[in-house]
């Protein structure tokens, strides 16, 4: 059951921050977004080492490393995918391609959920395709976007993997790993690309809040794995896109779907019942 809370709360500050992110990009560049969001997780995470102490060592901080290299090329290759076809088709495939490869991760390394867990499972799958739906979106995209989407989805999910290949005792050591990689690679990137990575005037606060809270969720992801199976966090925690979706709604006055609705009220069912097994 805490691997459940943890993994839903997980879910939920993802999506916040996704939201914090989506409104920066609306002002800022996207590599001044990234770059500075994850800047801003990188200096929480190494305020909170003391609090949340864990074994430092090479191994930790390697797959702390790999991890990084594999979510910010998801990252960059997710942004090219929107550039190049269409929301309506690339959220949902990214989305689902990274819940789909934990969880087959999980099963292949010795994991037996219950029976339960996994009917949620095949619930939460479906429900990730549902409310990333956006009926009113421009159909069709190139097969190209599509693969695109899928190899950014592979390194959503090799992020999550990777993590989980850390030791157990490791504590938050993996996580500065990961930063360090990740924002090493995208400034990089736009030194190379020649991007300014200077937020609009009034953005630099909605870009930090959105760091912090993806490095909260970060946080949970690793609490959660701790106490439960790679499988079922992996899939609770890839839930996120709900919690964006109703913040949108709330905030912002966004209107939903049937089929998004449809695919919030999937996304509860899951999480049941993957608690109740």
């Amino acid at each position: 059951m805490t691997a459940v809370i943890l993994a839903t709360a997980c879910a939920l500050v993802y999506g916040t921050a996704d939201f914090f992110g989506g409104l920066a990009t609306r002002r800022s560049r996207v590599f001044a977004v990234v770059a500075l969001s994850q800047l801003a997780g990188l200096a929480l995470i190494l305020a909170l080492l003391p609090l949340l102490p864990g074994l430092f060592s090479a191994r930790a901080l390697l797959w702390g490393l790999a991890a990084g290299l594999a979510g910010a090329a998801g990252l960059v290759l997710f942004y090219r995918a929107l550039a190049t076809g269409v929301m309506s088709v690339v959220a949902p495939t990214t989305a689902v391609t990274s819940a789909v490869l934990p969880v087959l991760f999980g099963l292949a390394s010795g994991e037996r959920p219950h029976p339960v867990a996994l009917t949620g499972v095949v619930l939460a799958l479906g429900s990730v395709l549902l409310v990333s739906q956006d009926p009113s979106a421009a159909k069709g995209g190139s097969v190209g976007s599509v693969l695109v989407a899928l190899a950014a989805g592979a390194g959503f999910g090799g992020f999550f993997i990777l993590l989980a290949l850390a030791p157990d005792d490791a504590g938050l050591w993996p996580l500065v790993g990961a930063r360090l990689s990740s924002v090493t690679m995208v400034v990089l990137l736009a030194v190379v690309a020649g991007r300014t990575l200077k937020p609009a005037a009034g953005g630099l606060r909605v870009i930090v809040a959105a760091g912090l809270l993806d490095m909260l969720a970060n946080v949970l992801y690793l609490l959660a794995k701790a106490e439960g199976l790679l499988s079922l966090v992996a899939v609770l925690v890839s839930l996120y896109p709900a919690s964006t979706l109703l913040l949108a709604r709330q905030v912002l006055g966004e209107r939903l779907h049937p089929v998004q609705l449809t695919g919030v009220a999937c996304a509860l069912g899951a999480v049941a019942l993957i608690a109740v097994a």
